[in-house]
Formats: C-alpha cells, sequence, structure tokens
C-alpha cells in the first residue's frame, strides 16, 4: 500500500510540532494507511487539482488531530480496536427534534435517564444546525454549519452534550446536509452579491437553456409547493439550481473548494463530540447532463474521499447516507467494488419500513417475503440502519416487479395502502394523513405517528381496538429490532403518541403535514411507561424489554445476514440468522389469528424463544402456534 508522499508528511508534522511523538507517530500511520483512500478519489473527481486539494486536506485533518479532546482521542482509540461498535445488538436508536423532545439541548441532557431506561446508545437529534427563519424545511435548509439554531442553544450546549451523552454510553449523531445551503447562508450571500469565487460555488444560469436541458430529465421531489428543480433570483441575476426549494440552493460539488469547506466543517463536528454523521440527501450531489442527477458515481468517490480525511483525523466518527434509492442501488452506499469498506458504514434501510406497515395492512407476508428476499447483501461491516417510522412521510416504494411476481399490481397496491392508511378503506383502522399526491403519477404518501398508522388514535374507549393496535406497534418493532443492524425508535413512538392535533398551527408548519407526526412528547404520558395496564406503559415497557432481550443475541449482530425462510402459510413472516455463536430465527404473525408454523423449520437444538424466556412444545402434527400479532425469537445453539 503507498504511503503519502514525504512533502506531505512534511507539511503536516509541521501542524503537529510540539505534539507528543507517540502521537505524532499515529498520525503518521493513519496518514499512511489511508492515503490512497483520499488521493484515489480525489484525481477521479478533480484530477489536476487534486495534488493540491490534498495538501489542503491533510494540513485540515492535522489541524483537527492537534486540537481534538484528550478524551476524543482515546475514544478513537477504542473505535480503531472495535469497528464493530455501531454493529452491536446492544445499539438501539431513538430520532428526536432537541425541542420537541426536551425543549433545548440542555434539556436534552437533563432526560438521559428515559433514554437509557429504553435502552438506547444511539441518539439521532434531527437538524439542530442554524437554519433560515421561516420555513427551512424542517432544519435542512442550513444558514450556518458552525452554529446552532439558538432556540436549541450554543454550539458549546451542543459540545457539553455530546459528552454527557457519551458519558453514558450514547452516540451523538447529527445531521450533515451536503447537497444544499440556505440562500441566507454566507456562501449564497457572496454569490448573490457577484462574487465570482462564490458564484462557482452554485451551478447559476444566465438564461433557461441549461436548465431546460437538465429538467428533461429531472423528476420533482415536492411537486405541490416546489415544482422544478431551478429558480430565478433577482439578486444573482440567474436561475439557481434549487432540487428541494427555492430557498435551497445545490452547492457544486465539481468545485474543488466546495470539498474542501465541506472537509473543514465535518472536522469541527467530530470534534464538537459528534459521533455518526448523517449525510442528508447524499444520493443528490453529483450532477449530469442525461440523467436524473442521482446516484452517479461521483457520489461514492466524494463520500470515499471524505471518509479517508475522517479516518486520518478522528476515526471515531462513522458515516450514515441518507439515501432513499432503489435497493440495488442502495448497498452501493455501503461500499461496492474497490468503495467496499470505504464509504459509508450506515444506511436506512427504507424498503424495510414500506414492507412492515404493507404486511400488517394486508395480514399476507408473501409480496413482504418475496421483496425482502430479493435484496442484495450488504458489507459485512456496514449496518442497516432499519426503523418503523421515521421523520419523514412514507413512500409507497413497492415495485411492479415484486408485486407482479406475486401476483398483484403495484399501482393497484400502492393505491389500496394510501387508501388504508389515511382510513378510507372499509375496515381500516389507521388515522394517517396523505401527503404530496401527485394527480399525474397517482402517488400518495402518508403521514402519521405509528399510533396512528396501527389503529390507537381510532380506538377511543373500545379496549380490543386498543389492544391490537399495541399489538401492531409492538410487532412492527420487534420485526426491525429482529431484522438486524440498528433499529431506531423514532421519539413519540415509544409511547404510542397519536400525533399532533395542532400541528398546522406552528410557524411554518401549515404547508407540511408531516408535522403531524413530530409531535412534542408529552412527558406525562410519559409518566405512564411503568403502568402496563396503559397504552404508553405496554408500548414502552415492550420496546425497553426488547432492547435488552437484544443485547444478548449475538445473532443480532449487524455483521450477519438476514434472511427469509420459506413461507408456510401467508400469515408469518420467517427471518433467519446464523450467527457462529448460535442461529437466531424470528417469526411474526401479522394477521389477527392464531397461525402454524412448522416447528423443525425454527427450532434447533437447545431451542428457547428469547423474548418469553419459554421453551417451545410443538403440537402433535409438530407445530408451533404463535398468537394473533405476535413475534417470536427463537435462538438455538451452533450447528
Amino acid at each position: 500500500m503507498p504511503s503519502a508522499p514525504p512533502e506531505i508528511h512534511e507539511a503536516a508534522g509541521r501542524v503537529l510540532d510540539g505534539m507528543d511523538p507517540l502521537r505524532r507517530r499515529t498520525f503518521a500511520l493513519r496518514l499512511d494507511r489511508w492515503w490512497t483512500d483520499l488521493i484515489d478519489p480525489l484525481t477521479l473527481l478533480y484530477g489536476d487539482a487534486a495534488g493540491a486539494l490534498a495538501n489542503t486536506l491533510v494540513a485540515a485533518a492535522a489541524t483537527a488531530f492537534r486540537d481534538r479532546e484528550e478524551d476524543l482521542h482515546e475514544l478513537d482509540e477504542r473505535r480503531l480496536l472495535a469497528p464493530d461498535w455501531f454493529q452491536q445488538p446492544s445499539v438501539i436508536g431513538y430520532a428526536a427534534y432537541a425541542d420537541r423532545f426536551a425543549g433545548s439541548l440542555a434539556q436534552v441532557g437533563d432526560h438521559l435517564s428515559y433514554l437509557t431506561e429504553l435502552g438506547v446508545h444511539y441518539l439521532h437529534l434531527m437538524p439542530l444546525l442554524r437554519a433560515r427563519e421561516g420555513d427551512n424545511d424542517g432544519g435542512y435548509a442550513v444558514a450556518d454549519y458552525r452554529a446552532v439554531d439558538t432556540r436549541l442553544g450554543t454550539i458549546d450546549d451542543l459540545r457539553l452534550l455530546a459528552g454527557r451523552l457519551r458519558g453514558a454510553g450514547i452516540s451523538l449523531v447529527i445531521d450533515l446536509v451536503l447537497n444544499h445551503v440556505a440562500r441566507e447562508h454566507a456562501w449564497a450571500r457572496a454569490a448573490r452579491a457577484g462574487d465570482p469565487k462564490y458564484r462557482n460555488y452554485f451551478r447559476i444560469y444566465p438564461d433557461r437553456t441549461e436548465p431546460d436541458a437538465y429538467e428533461s430529465f429531472l423528476p420533482e421531489v415536492f411537486p405541490d409547493f416546489a415544482p422544478g428543480s431551478f429558480t430565478w433570483d433577482d439578486e444573482a441575476q440567474g436561475w439557481v439550481w434549487t432540487t428541494f426549494n427555492s430557498y435551497q440552493w445545490d452547492v457544486n460539488w465539481a468545485n474543488p473548494e466546495v470539498f474542501a469547506e465541506y472537509a473543514e466543517i465535518v472536522l469541527f463536528l467530530a470534534n464538537l463530540g459528534v459521533e455518526v454523521l448523517r449525510l442528508d440527501a447524499i444520493a443528490f450531489v453529483w450532477k449530469r447532463l442525461g440523467t436524473d442527477c442521482q446516484n452517479q458515481p461521483e457520489v461514492h468517490e466524494i463520500t470515499q474521499a471524505l471518509r479517508a480525511v475522517v479516518r486520518i483525523a478522528c476515526p471515531a466518527v462513522v458515516f450514515k447516507a441518507e439515501a432513499i434509492v432503489a435497493p440495488n442501488q442502495l448497498v452501493q452506499y455501503l461500499g461496492q467494488g474497490t468503495h467496499h469498506g470505504k464509504v459509508s458504514d450506515i444506511a436506512y434501510h427504507n424498503s424495510l419500513m414500506v414492507q412492515v406497515w404493507s404486511t400488517l395492512a394486508t395480514g399476507d407476508v408473501t409480496l413482504t417475503a418475496r421483496a425482502l428476499g430479493s435484496l442484495p447483501p450488504k458489507p459485512s461491516t456496514a449496518a442497516w440502519v432499519t426503523y418503523a417510522r421515521c421523520h419523514d412521510d412514507i413512500g409507497w416504494a413497492i415495485s411492479d416487479e415484486d408485486a407482479a411476481a406475486v401476483g398483484l399490481s403495484g399501482p393497484a397496491h400502492r393505491n389500496f395502502l394510501s387508501d388504508w392508511y389515511a382510513g378510507r378503506y372499509p375496515g381500516s383502522p389507521a388515522r394517517g394523513v396523505v401527503f404530496q399526491y401527485n394527480p399525474q403519477t397517482g402517488d400518495r404518501r402518508i403521514s402519521g405517528t405509528a399510533a396512528a398508522l396501527a389503529g390507537l388514535a381510532a380506538a377511543d374507549d373500545d379496549a380490543a381496538a386498543a389492544d391490537r393496535a399495541v399489538a401492531r406497534i409492538l410487532l412492527a418493532h420487534l420485526i426491525v429490532f429482529g431484522w438486524g443492524g440498528i433499529p431506531v425508535i423514532w421519539s413519540g413512538d415509544e409511547l404510542g403518541e397519536r400525533g399532533d392535533p395542532q400541528w398546522a398551527d406552528e410557524p411554518g408548519h401549515a404547508g407540511d403535514n408531516r408535522w403531524v407526526h413530530r409531535p412534542r412528547l408529552d412527558w406525562s404520558r410519559a409518566e405512564q411507561r411503568h403502568d402496563p395496564s396503559t397504552a404508553p406503559g405496554r408500548v414502552f415497557g415492550g420496546l425497553a424489554h426488547a432492547a435488552r432481550v437484544r443485547a444478548g443475541i449475538q445473532a443480532l449482530h449487524a455483521a450477519v445476514e438476514a434472511q427469509v425462510l420459506p413461507l408456510h402459510g401467508s400469515g408469518i413472516l420467517p427471518v433467519i440468522r446464523r450467527h457462529p455463536m448460535g442461529t437466531h430465527v424470528g417469526l411474526y404473525n401479522v394477521t389477527t389469528h392464531w397461525r402454524p408454523y412448522p416447528a423443525h423449520e425454527a427450532l434447533g437444538s437447545g431451542a428457547r424463544e428469547m423474548l418469553h424466556d419459554a421453551q417451545l412444545v410443538p403440537d402433535p402434527q409438530g407445530l408451533l402456534w404463535l398468537p394473533p400479532l405476535t413475534g417470536w425469537w427463537i435462538l438455538s445453539d451452533p450447528s
């Protein structure tokens, strides 16, 4: 493996002058180890400009390494010794907006006992860097990457919170928006003022010639309130590329100076104590005429080079790809071919969420088994982030091919799911809300908390309906917990919160009904979490119990691949994970009736059902009978 050139080492050495010799040696070894991972993609991206950019990046990495706090240096060493730390079955995630969870960053730190009680070791705080005033896409229109939203606190508050979380064994996850900045960001302000350097940080066109050429291939992300991908700006006197909203200006990653800026931002956040960076809108960052400008090969070169900078300076930090794309494209974000082990460590398993809600609506696992069973394997060094709900809407990513393979129409099934979860289908208990209806495509996405989708919001005084809704919430999460990777609980779902009925009353929210499933955590409801006679008590208790059980099952380590077993009937989803320390079989009855499953398919030597700590006994016909809306985790000895 080629080492970094002597002049690169000499330049880094000047930055590190005066540091402990062992520390300087550590940096030099890392630089040599990750040099080719840095320079190779930079050369592909920037050609002759790659060398100068690499010099800049190594100097930035050396500066960050020099300034890194002692406990973060120790964390780097611990993570290098245990690179699979985020793959451990004990790692349970929680995602929330800081203000809606607790009020401020300082107050988040005051609720660590609540998180640890739930089993959380990974806390994703939704966009908290300073966004533009007014409409800001839920915080994803960043106006300053080095400042915190003033309503939440300060950068020092963020640093202090990261330290408190680290002391409690919880890794802080925050968003880093890579595709765009707010129109009010300093770069965009300078571009609007005519500064040629900063105009080149964006894609600004004097007329519609190039925008029209690009737009003939580009899909609309928000057709309701942000049609098109270009916005005329009077101050800039040009058409600005704005994939998402008119106030979010896409940055020009073809400019090496943009890469250098983001590398500095990554290092800054890492030295605050951020341990996981969610690379927002990563799929969109590279533009190519004649394509939809998503998932271009250069995206992975950019990620690899950024990852190399981080590994040199602060290897405790990992990347999470926010790429909601087709499964065959998604695996590329975890590293395929020459990028294996060199890009993001974690990625969202969007397909699992969609299939969970699909199978709960139909009571039939046939389509789910087909879709999940055909997913390409991920690298063994990576992990899926699995979830039943998130901050976003649910788009019904059911492929026509998968639907046809099981005798369904893709469009008809997607329409059914939209109707079901909007409560428009006869007999549906769901109370979701249609988001971004597109009459041209028929696409109707759905907003709503897990409780609203599962039927708890509609149960009222019907105890049996409430019991079924709680069972659906727990079953959805058991499937997610049992798939592997890092299961993440969306804030409020652990208490069965039904949604925010006043979501449209807050400034900037009225046009975006996703705020219905982003309620402020009801701390009075949280006080019921220890009372098993209440819905919050049953949901919270069930999730906390599942987290405790999960932590002791090595077969749920994320390096192990989940596989769907052959079906025996349409009501039970069987998932197997084979690990040298034991075989784990998850059986999930998605129907409201008892369902059988052949014991010989699930039970191995020493088999035990872990969630109930019970030995399973087949009936005389050799069948196991699962209760309605129930999940079992069966662990057998190594075979």
